[in-house]
């Protein structure tokens, strides 16, 4: 079942909503003129909120959203599945596999949340600590809600009501070979079970299908990883060869499926530092995902043509 149209035509005369609360996007020239004089006047005027962690709705729905739709809906062409066990209202913790060289999943899982999701939500990620060291992209993860992958920023999210999102397999997954891919690599030592027991959310298994094709990773050089202070630096069919045109990633199709939510409200307190509950927990989301990779790829067919 298809999602109904997230960008449905919309009067230009329409009011502006209030800063920090989404509204429908608009399309058209006449729409996109007059969102962004509204926008550039918000801004102007100093009206609209950023909280305690740097993230602003204004700049994140009018700025980076928009832009976005058209990887998402033209270039990926993404489908979501499962979206109604994501909750409307309420924290959740969303436990995703990573990968695709650059972390692009996580940017569109968020995109097709906050564009899809009847309460047009946003995902809060957990980022790497180089996310929010790297010039521009930095405070741009910022403003658009990203924030440290540690339990003390991710438990004040949740506590507050967030959709949270991690990926622990890390760099391991993102840069994973591709003769390895949608193989799940290790998930840590499961930090991400604690914050959710110790807020009692639900945490909602994620896979994504589609990012492993965008940039297959090919090798790696690593004394030049080393020396710029990356994890990796990536070969691909098409970088370093075509140079910055090998930063275009490549048009496959993706499916990204929510699935049953996991209640965590049923362990008390203690269970947040039992290693058993804990390894337990996490390889029950693993194993999830993993098997939803399975099927879903069977499902998606072609990875271009799928």
């Amino acid at each position: 079942m298809r999602d109904p149209d997230p960008h449905p035509e919309a009067p230009t005369d329409a009011p502006d909503a209030p800063a920090g609360e989404p509204s429908p996007p608009e399309t058209g020239w006449k729409a996109g003129v007059a969102g962004g004089l509204a926008f550039l006047r918000r801004r102007i005027t100093g009206d609209y909120q950023v909280d305690d962690f740097g993230y602003d709705e204004d700049f994140t729905r009018n700025m980076v959203l928009p832009p976005l739709r058209l990887l998402y809906d033209k270039w990926f062409r993404v489908e979501l599945l499962g979206l109604e066990n994501l909750p409307d209202t309420g924290g959740a913790l969303l436990v995703a596999n990573h990968s695709g060289t650059i972390a692009v999943d996580a940017v569109m899982l968020a995109a097709g949340v906050a564009d899809h999701h009847p309460s047009r939500r946003i995902v809060r990620n957990l980022a790497a600590d180089l996310v929010f060291e790297t010039a521009v992209l930095g405070p741009v993860a910022r403003k658009t809600g990203n924030t440290l992958a540690c339990n003390p920023d991710a438990e004040r999210l949740l506590t507050a009501g967030e959709l949270v999102s991690v990926f622990p397999e890390g760099f391991k997954g993102v840069g994973k070979p591709f003769s390895q891919r949608y193989k799940l690599q290790r998930f840590g030592r499961g930090g991400f079970v604690s914050a959710a027991i110790r807020t009692g959310t639900p945490i909602i298994p994620v896979s994504i299908v589609g990012a492993e094709e965008i940039y297959p990773l090919l090798g790696n050089i690593r004394p030049l990883a080393r020396a710029l202070g990356l994890p990796y630096f990536p070969v691909t069919p098409t970088f370093p060869l075509l140079g910055p045109l090998g930063a275009v990633p490549l048009p496959s199709k993706w499916l990204i499926e929510f699935g049953e939510p996991i209640p965590t409200d049923g362990h008390d307190a203690n269970a947040a530092e039992d290693p058993a509950v804990i390894f337990d927990l996490t390889d029950h989301v693993r194993e999830t995902i993993q098997q939803t990779l399975y099927r879903l790829l069977v499902k998606r067919g072609h990875p271009f043509l799928g």
